[in-house]
């Protein structure tokens, strides 16, 4: 019988149990094993955690994965070779003085004032007459106090249409008590109609306009008339220097702080959200106050508006929100600067939040400039506006949020200044893919992505004749359906280099 104790069974048990010298074809084949193991177990967790990133609905990062060239996001459409294009014909006329007068008061905001005085000009130089300078709206939804001067150059504006219309700062004095003819001229008229007025001067040696906007047709006009109108337009309205100036300088802050950068114009501002009547996203006690503001503005003409159906429509402006996945769909990193054109935002920091979860480098002007450099803008919201116009016009890319006056004009600006870079969301589509979104049918991610870029393609501001009237209207309601003049003026202002501007 083995004794279990003693030191020769200790240490025959022992053997057994401790590791032979291994050779080396054994030690590389387990090196071999542990990190082929080691991939797996890594590859199986980076897939779990692929799947869960893939399940959040956290839409600021959800459009990482999708790389868009650079040049496709920034760079200008293909122009075809197309310049801006004012040379007047060689049958026309130089302006002579008339002893016949035309006075003006511009309504609506800015650029509606800024459109309808170009259209003014025109109508003047129809009827061989002499402009006043015209009077700008003080009674608007803004109470601007401002006059022309303090938002035009008005030196600049009477000589340089001086070889089209004669124009003077105020009417004679001998004139200033006789009878005037006060009209409201018909909306969207053509030539021969401002031939009719003509019978007018019979009777009287002034006429008063009480309304400036839309008073010329888009189309079919003649050729020297539509490029008085951009004349006017795009040379003769230069902002006043104090305006110019400061214009110039933000515009060089913003490119000093991030280089390239996005003009957005913001159009989610209480009086805009009251008149088309969108409260989509509101409060109950917001939407109430927005519809006491509607019911209370004589003006406005229209005041049960159903919001639903405005939305699905595609008459509503895109939320904050729904700009920031807008944008991010279309490829543009969250390092992107954005400059908000655009006054008070309804809602303030709360539905801020909401753009800046995407783009968290918003710039608003009052951050790029002073104090002492805003204080003479303070209650003047035209001039505020003007330098939104300068930095929008100037910007690398321009997405209006909606489409109103500001937007067509800027858009029409940057067309004739070389077909500038200019994003018109579709807001009809984008509902319907963003209500898809909201319920779970469609996920974000690159596919979103792609069907949103797909959509925008042809929504760049890449060269393409006006838009005609919508079928199925007829009269005058087809005038209202029509591409305005002012933001694509092609191709009447813009042309090949034949024709090239003097």
């Amino acid at each position: 019988m083995v004794n279990r104790g003693s030191s020769h069974y200790r240490a025959s048990l022992t053997s057994r149990f401790l590791p032979r010298k291994a050779s080396p074809y054994a030690i590389t084949l387990y090196i071999i094993s542990l990190f082929a193991f080691s991939v797996f177990i890594f590859l199986f967790n980076t897939r779990n955690i692929l799947e869960e990133d893939e399940q959040k609905p956290n839409f600021s990062g959800e459009f990482q994965s999708t790389q868009i060239p650079e040049e496709e996001l920034w760079d200008a459409p293909f122009s075809y070779g197309l310049q801006s294009c004012i040379k007047r014909t060689a049958k026309y006329k130089a302006a002579h003085g008339s002893d016949r007068y035309i006075t003006v008061r511009s309504n609506g905001g800015l650029n509606q004032m800024r459109t309808g005085i170009s259209d003014m000009v025109a109508v003047a130089r129809i009827m061989n007459a002499t402009l006043v300078v015209p009077q700008l709206d003080k009674r608007s939804f803004w109470k601007d106090s401002s006059t022309f001067s303090d938002i035009f150059d008005e030196l600049h504006f009477i000589e340089s249409l001086k070889r089209d219309v004669r124009i003077v700062k105020e009417l004679p004095k001998n004139l200033e008590a006789v009878p005037r003819a006060r009209k409201h001229f018909t909306s969207w008229s053509g030539v021969g109609y401002y031939e009719e007025m003509k019978q007018l001067w019979k009777e009287y040696q002034v006429i008063h306009v009480a309304k400036s906007d839309s008073r010329l047709a888009n189309n079919n006009l003649p050729l020297d008339i539509q490029r008085l109108r951009c004349r006017a337009l795009y040379h003769a309205l230069r902002f006043s220097p104090p305006i110019e100036s400061l214009g110039k300088k933000l515009v060089e802050r913003l490119r000093t702080r991030g280089g390239r950068y996005i003009a957005l114009h913001l159009r989610y501002e209480k009086d805009m959200l009251a008149f088309t009547g969108c409260t989509y996203g509101l409060t109950d006690a917001e939407s109430e106050e927005l519809r006491i503001m509607r019911e209370t503005t004589n003006h406005w003409k229209v005041k049960e508006i159903n919001s639903r159906e405005q939305r699905i429509g595609g008459f509503c402006p895109l939320t904050p929100k729904e700009v920031g996945i807008f944008l991010r769909a279309l490829g543009y990193p969250p390092s992107t600067f954005i400059y908000i054109a655009a006054g008070e935002i309804y809602g303030g920091n709360t539905r801020l939040l909401e753009l800046m979860s995407y783009f968290p480098n918003i710039i608003f002007k009052e951050e790029i400039a002073t104090k002492e450099e805003l204080e003479a803008f303070t209650g003047h919201a035209s001039q505020s506006a003007a330098l939104d116009y300068i930095i929008s016009r100037e910007s690398d890319v321009f997405v209006p949020s909606y489409s109103g006056n500001m937007a067509r004009t800027v858009e029409g600006h940057r067309r004739y200044l070389g077909h500038r870079k200019t994003i018109n969301p579709d807001r009809k589509g984008l509902v319907k893919i963003f209500d898809k979104l909201e319920t779970g049918q469609l996920k974000e991610g690159s596919s979103f992505s792609s069907l949103v870029r797909q959509m925008h393609e042809n929504r760049q501001g890449a060269p393409r004749k006006r838009k005609g009237p919508m079928q199925g209207i007829k009269g005058r309601a087809r005038f209202r359906t029509e591409e305005s003049f002012y933001e694509n003026p092609y191709p009447e202002c813009i042309c090949t280099s034949k024709g090239r501007s003097e």
